[in-house]
């Protein structure tokens, strides 16, 4: 069943007539906060693989982050452009492990089981995070 979920989702991304649907949903996305937490998954598929479960103690939060790189405002005088500290300056983390961050400092009691992709527009990417109380009851009895 998952197989199907992950084909009817990359289908839906190189398919232009879904397109505007996709813009849609990627709008109202916009105008939420940078860091939400969503009731179910995305993509079912990724998020099991993850760890995921439909039960209580698991967490999915959905986190916008900025796409781009590094853009720093050059010094106005008095350096050659070598030594002016803007050029060849590479983001050391990629921006999927930026939102794992993001999500683990707003939700401290939560541990990350992993991220996946759900979308993007000219200006943001969203990631998925999966997250998952150890302390919960329900999660508990599983694990011992």
């Amino acid at each position: 069943m998952y197989k199907y979920i992950n084909e009817t989702w990359r289908r839906l991304w190189s398919d232009p007539k879904y397109s505007r649907y996709l813009t849609q949903m990627r709008m109202k996305w916009r105008r939420e906060p940078a860091i939400v937490r969503v009731e179910r998954p995305t993509r079912l598929d990724r998020a099991r693989a993850l760890g995921y479960r439909a039960k209580q103690g698991y967490v999915v939060v959905r986190v916008r982050v900025t796409k781009g790189g590094l853009r720093k405002i050059p010094p106005k005088l008095g350096r050659r452009q070598k030594r002016m500290g803007i050029s060849k300056i590479k983001r050391q983390l990629s921006l999927q492990t930026i939102a794992e961050q993001r999500a683990k400092r707003k939700f401290r009691n939560l541990t990350v089981l992993g991220s996946y992709y759900v979308g993007e527009d000219g200006k943001y990417k969203w990631f998925e995070v999966v997250m998952r109380d150890e302390n919960h009851p329900a999660v508990k009895s599983v694990r011992s």
